[in-house]
């Protein structure tokens, strides 16, 4: 697996950042957000973005002027983050196959609502908005979590989560799928309201 996308490099008259710790500062908090999703490890997570910024040193002279910066160290914070779970597959079962105890196809289940990620909480400020569903994300199995936070927070596709897990798609789908139930299950559970998400 290539941790590091191509860096774009970017128009001239860009305006670079003062220093590579200016621009470390800009970006940390969504390097270290990214893995903390994936990884449901707060130490885990600060190893990732260390990683993460020690890659983005060495391309810092792209880096600095790239209008993609961002984009790239999300991709290798992603990258990253799915490298280390791989690493530890066989220990917590990650990429075992789900199998149904009805003996039915998966293509059968209903589509479950869920609440949208800008529109989970009403009356609820952004930070407890923020540690709500993290906890609750916190709780799903890692192998519901993790391609739930990339299809809903990182916006890849099925496909590509399919090839990243090494999975198929419809164990992808089916994942996801539960996840949703799951998650609307814990946040009605902590009597948060939360809308129809259209997946």
């Amino acid at each position: 697996m290539n941790d590091e996308p191509p860096v774009q490099t970017p128009p001239t008259g860009l305006t670079p950042p003062a220093d590579f710790t200016t621009f470390m500062r800009a970006y940390q908090d969504m390097v270290y957000s990214t893995a903390v999703r994936l990884l449901k490890n707060e130490a885990q997570a600060e190893d990732i973005s260390q990683e993460v910024f020690l890659k983005a040193h060495a391309h810092f002279d792209n880096l600095s002027t790239s209008p993609t910066a961002g984009g790239w160290l999300k991709t290798v914070a992603t990258n990253l983050s799915l490298n280390h779970l791989s690493r530890y597959r066989n220990r917590w079962k990650f990429f075992s196959e789900f199998r149904r105890d009805d003996g039915g196809s998966e293509g059968d289940e209903p589509e479950v609502e869920f609440a949208a990620p800008e529109t989970f909480f009403a009356g609820v400020d952004a930070d407890e908005r923020r540690s709500l569903l993290k906890r609750a994300l916190d709780k799903l199995p890692d192998h519901q979590r993790v391609p739930l936070v990339l299809f809903h927070f990182e916006d890849m596709p099925y496909d590509e989560i399919a090839r990243k897990l090494r999975v198929s798609l419809a164990k992808v789908k089916t994942d996801i799928l539960r996840a949703r139930a799951a998650l609307a299950l814990i946040l009605a559970r902590s009597g948060t309201r939360h809308e129809n998400f259209e997946g």
